[in-house]
This record gives C-alpha cells, sequence and structure tokens, in this order.
C-alpha cells in the first residue's frame, strides 16, 4: 500500500501540515505522521521545503496495516514536483532450506536491508533448521519456524500482501491472490523453465541469473540484485577441524554416519589450522554438486600436486559431495586438508593466498567471491560468469579457462607464473568495484526493487 505525498506550493499557509485523506478503517494516521518526520528522508524534505512555503498533501487512501510504526519515505523526483512515497508494508518472505548457504546468508542481509529501509520483515523457515537464530537478521524480523508450504499457507494475512520466496515459490503459494514474487538464487540455465509461473516479479542476483530468466521469459526485475561482502569474526582467531559432513536425515545411511562419525571424529583429536609451507589455496564454501568441485579438482589436482601447492578446504557438505571430492583430491595427499564448516571465515580467509571458486554455469554470484575480496584475498575463478561479474581480472584476482576446455593447461600456466613471482593483486585496491557489493549499495538496489512491489501491490 503507497502513500503519496506531493509538494504543492502554498501560499496561504505559513506553518508545516499533513492533510489526510483517508477511509475510516485506516490506522492512526498521527502516528504514521510522528514516523515520517523521525525518518532522515522526510527531515531533509521538510527543511528544503519550508523555507520556500512548499508543503505536502498527501494523496490516496490506505487499507488496514497492522504495523503503521513501519512506515518509511523515500523521494521520486519529476519535472513537476518533487514526491514523498511512504510504503506502509510488511514483507513475507519464505526459505524453508534445511542447510545454511549462500542463500540463507542473503536472506539475513536483505531481512537488514529492508529494516533500514522501514519495511519489517515476516520470515518463515523449515523449523528443523537451527542455524536462523545464529544468523544476523535485522531486529524487527520475526521468525516463524513452520513444517512446510501448507502451514505457511495457514499463517499468511487476509488481504494481499508481498509474498517474497527465496527460490521458486511453493505451488501452495502460487496459487494464492497475494503478491507473488520470488529471488532467483540458481541460474534458470539448464534448469526446468517453467519454474517461475505463477510469480508477478522475479529477482536475480547477477547478470548471469538475470539473462536466465529472460531467456526463460520469467517476469524478471530489470537489474541484478547483487549481495553483499558480509563477513563476520576474528580473522586471528584459532581455527579448529571440524566434520566436513552436513548429514541428511532423510537418508538411512546419513542417519547412521551423523550418530557415529562425530564420535569417530572426536577420537582423532581436534587438530588446529596451520598453514604448511608455500603457495596456499583454499576453498571456503559448502560443498554442494552446484560447486562441482570433484569434476573441476580431478582435473587441476595432478597439477597441484606436481608444482607443492597447498588446498585447504573449509566447508561441509553431503556425504557424496565430499567422498566424490576427497577422492579427487588423492594426487595431492596430505596437501589437501578439510576443516569442515567454519563459523569464523574472516579466519579462514586469512590462512589463504587464494580463494578458489568452483566451475561456473551452475553458480549464481558466489558471495564467498566478494566477501574473500572485501578482506583483501584474491581469486582464482573460470573467466566465465558469473565470475566475469565479480572478479576483475589482474586487480582483484586472475580468471584462467576452463580445465574442461583445455585440460587445466592455462591453470597451469597460472600457477607457474604465480610460483615465479607473478604479483599478488590486493583486491582492497579496487574500490569501485568493491563498492558494487557494499551494503549502502545493496539498500539503494532494494529499495528501487521493493519500489516496484509497492507499486505492484497498491494495482
Amino acid at each position: 500500500m503507497i502513500l503519496q505525498v506531493e509538494v504543492k506550493k502554498a501560499s496561504r499557509l505559513s506553518n508545516f501540515q499533513i492533510f489526510l485523506n483517508a477511509s475510516k478503517r485506516s490506522p492512526d494516521f498521527a502516528k504514521i505522521a510522528d514516523d515520517w518526520q523521525a525518518t532522515e528522508n522526510f527531515c531533509e524534505h521538510f527543511s528544503q521545503h519550508r523555507a520556500s512555503g512548499h508543503l505536502p498533501i498527501l494523496q490516496g487512501e490506505q487499507n488496514d496495516n497492522p504495523n503503521p510504526a513501519a512506515s518509511r519515505a523515500y523521494y521520486r523526483k519529476s519535472k513537476s514536483a518533487a514526491t514523498l512515497v511512504v510504503a506502509c508494508m510488511r514483507v513475507w518472505q519464505i526459505n524453508l532450506q534445511a542447510h545454511l548457504g549462500g542463500g540463507e546468508v542473503y536472506t539475513a542481509f536483505l531481512t537488514r536491508a529492508l529494516s533500514k529501509l522501514g519495511v519489517p520483515t515476516t520470515l518463515f523457515v523449515q523449523r528443523d533448521a537451527a542455524f536462523w537464530p545464529g544468523l544476523e537478521l535485522a531486529r524487527d524480523t520475526e521468525l516463524v519456524p513452520v513444517a512446510g508450504a501448507d502451514d505457511v499457507v495457514q499463517r499468511l494475512p487476509r488481504e494481499r500482501s508481498w509474498l517474497l520466496g527465496h527460490g521458486p515459490l511453493p505451488r501452495q503459494l502460487r496459487a494464492t491472490a497475494h503478491l507473488r514474487t520470488a529471488i532467483a538464487h540458481m541460474p534458470p540455465q539448464g534448469r526446468e523453465p517453467r519454474a517461475f509461473e505463477g510469480h508477478e516479479l522475479v529477482f536475480g542476483v547477477s547478470g548471469w541469473v538475470l539473462g536466465g530468466l529472460r531467456a526463460a521469459h520469467a517476469p524478471a526485475w530489470d537489474e541484478p540484485l547483487y549481495g553483499v561482502a558480509d563477513v563476520r569474526g576474528d580473522a586471528a582467531a584459532p581455527l579448529h577441524a571440524r566434520p566436513p559432513y552436513d548429514f541428511d536425515e532423510r537418508k538411512l545411511r546419513d542417519r547412521v554416519l551423523g550418530v557415529f562419525y562425530p564420535v569417530f571424529f572426536a577420537l582423532g583429536g581436534n587438530s588446529r589450522f596451520q598453514r604448511h609451507p608455500g603457495l596456499t589455496l583454499g576453498i571456503v564454501s559448502r560443498l554442494t554438486p552446484i560447486k562441482q568441485f570433484p569434476e573441476q579438482f580431478t582435473l587441476l589436482a595432478p597439477l597441484l600436486a606436481k608444482r607443492g601447492v597447498n588446498l585447504e578446504i573449509f566447508g561441509a557438505g553431503g556425504y557424496a559431495s565430499v567422498r566424490d571430492l576427497k577422492r579427487a583430491l588423492v594426487p595431492m595427499g596430505g596437501r589437501a586438508r578439510f576443516w569442515g564448516h567454519q563459523d569464523n571465515v574472516a579466519a579462514a580467509y586469512a590462512g589463504l593466498d587464494y580463494l578458489m571458486t568452483g566451475l561456473p554455469e551452475k553458480e549464481a554470484l558466489g558471495l564467498n567471491v566478494i566477501e574473500a575480496q572485501s578482506r583483501g584475498l584474491p581469486v582464482l575463478a573460470v573467466a566465465a560468469p558469473p565470475f566475469t561479474e565479480t572478479v576483475r581480472d589482474g586487480e582483484t584476482g586472475y580468471l584462467y579457462r576452463d580445465p574442461r576446455s583445455d585440460g587445466g593447461a592455462d591453470f597451469a600456466r597460472l600457477m607457474d607464473a604465480l610460483l615465479g613471482g607473478k604479483p599478488r593483486p590486493d583486491p582492497r585496491c579496487a574500490r569501485e568495484h568493491l563498492e558494487r557489493f557494499s551494503f549502502d549499495a545493496f539498500c539503494e538496489r532494494v529499495d528501487r526493487a521493493q519500489q516496484s512491489a509497492c507499486a505492484r501491490l497498491a494495482a
């Protein structure tokens, strides 16, 4: 719902006033007016126009709003007048993933961006996903654990509201009369092209994803909703080995291993991370199939072993993903080490010379890529989208040809150059590049996106 305030010339009124055209069902507009005046944008607006005799006049009508204190203000300028638009709304986000990954980190900083813009979140999550309280959600986020999509439907408000799925909305939610939107955290290329049928608006997290949405004729938002380089933790703190497996409770094998493997792992001692001498590359990521690490290192591990390069792996994954990656890394012997999932990724980045990405085409953005660069850690990535959006060759890291196309020859040449003294870039010098992934830049993108959602909701 939108309240629009047009700045008009006041010839007879000397004091600042707000005229409210509202229905009888509207909330306490005096409270909303107070909240407007508390916002930085509104104060700026008021100071600019008070002296010249301009005053804002509210035009439009508002439906019931359960949270009038959630008002926010922003400007939209035109040739005829400056317009102050106040969006009084709540967004209902849905993320039913069972495991912590980049999409869940993205969800957390999205709640913070929306909160900064005055839009609180109700976040529906899988009730067995225990990691959410450990993420820094916005303070005004209402976290609602649910059993599944049917449970979500029962908890939604009756009036038309803004639904924002992380990934395609479940079928039950696409059948509702709410504003149905989603964030595409995975590239549509090579996937079901009709995944976003029944949606009114879809946001892609990179240009690569956006291109796939357009090719699939999805109702795509017209700019990438890039994420944030949001790294927390103490870079100097020690890291200790943890199990490399995320066990899937739906599988009998994983349930059995989930009981016995942690005991077996603990008997092996809690080893502390210490760097090996020599060039050290690293993976800081969930070990999921979309990264394609086993296929990548089947080609690259022999080249790294021949040159005495180290590979440190900070991340956990399903049993099959870890098993296959370990097989691919056999040629490296003890130079490839698994440290499991680490909450303190700042310390993980600090222990490396370069971050390694996976193969590109199934990757949506790679939050770890922009996180590493923000910490001064350069990145080695395949020269293909989405990495060509997030890595500047020679400035924030180095790009190399896809090893599937040349057997790793270009990567081998890059390793020889690095071992021969090729300069190690400092990504922090590429300030303009990194600014694209700052929280402030993200808030600006989210603001434009939520304006579009507001307009659709009010239509």
